[in-house]
């Protein structure tokens, strides 16, 4: 069990909203032990925990709220400092959606090294797998089982050639997450930009900020990062998501199409799944995160 972790110090950024195209100024703080990752938008005055149940909606993205105050596209944040052992940030923004920066995580991820980070006088409890837990949908399946360390697995099969089936297995740590997780940038096709701008998402979107495949392959010019950048994506994405739970996973976690919404269906599932699971934790010792979690 390690310590809790934040930063040394505050860091800013700017930048644009992937979906709702508003430009964002964001400060990242240290934050006391067990605060875990909270976001604050200073033009509404409003708080909201990193957690599952502020979460608003999942579509494209994934959105926190409270009061009617939100905060879209989080994931490349909560990915950053997960993938980095950082459980503990006040997030400042004074608009509604957390800058895209260059559609990666790896921005972020430099900014929060940048920091520094901060080894804080408390261990952190974390979730540990103790037998296999499932979650079906009709396009998704995740699945976590007891496994010694932070393993995930990501599957994705898109009827493309450029896509096509990609597969990723990664024993999770800071140095792998930013060489290997971090860098891949979301992606989107092109026969889906008119839809989504109709719908009123992807307003900040553009070459410099998403990989847009067409139907004769990858329109951006700088090409692809990774062969498999697609699938380091979503998994770079579910990592994010699968830190609302709000502890570390000890186990393997392998997901098949899972987006935001199946990836907080299978939260849901896990802590309703008393025995299938523990949580460690040295001053703690329940069975279940129902008591820790809804309070």
């Amino acid at each position: 069990m390690r310590l809790q972790r934040t930063i040394k110090k505050e860091v800013v950024f700017s930048g644009i909203g992937l979906h709702t195209g508003k430009q964002a100024t964001v400060k990242i703080k240290p934050a006391a032990r067990d605060t875990g990752i909270v976001f604050y938008r200073t033009d509404k005055g409003a708080l909201i925990r990193a957690n599952m149940e502020s979460v608003i909606d999942t579509a494209f993205a994934t959105t926190i709220g409270v009061n009617g105050v939100k905060i879209k596209t989080i994931e490349h944040m909560l990915a950053a400092a997960a993938g980095l052992g950082i459980d503990n940030l006040l997030v400042e923004v004074d608009g509604p959606e957390i800058p895209v920066l260059d559609g990666s995580a790896i921005e972020l991820t430099e900014i929060l090294l940048e920091a520094g980070i901060a080894k804080q006088g408390k261990k952190m409890p974390y979730i540990k797998i103790l037998k296999p837990i499932v979650y079906e949908d009709a396009h998704s399946r995740a699945v976590a089982i007891p496994f010694d360390g932070r393993r995930f697995s990501y599957y994705i099969n898109f009827s493309h050639h450029i896509l096509g089936q990609q597969e990723i297995t990664m024993d999770l740590n800071e140095t792998n997450f930013v060489k290997e997780v971090a860098p891949a940038r979301t992606f989107g096709f092109l026969k889906d930009v008119e839809m989504l701008r109709a719908n009123g998402l992807a307003k900040g979107g553009s070459l410099d900020n998403a990989i847009i495949v067409g139907e004769n392959g990858v329109i951006n010019k700088s090409g692809l990062r990774f062969k498999d950048e697609f699938v380091r994506h979503k998994l770079l994405d579910s990592i994010g998501d699968l830190s609302l739970i709000g502890y570390p996973i000890q186990g393997h976690v392998m997901l098949e199409k899972s987006g935001h919404t199946a990836n907080l269906n299978f939260l849901k599932k896990l802590i309703s799944s008393f025995d299938s699971y523990t949580l460690i934790s040295e001053e703690v010792d329940h069975s279940s995160l129902k008591v820790l979690h809804y309070n």
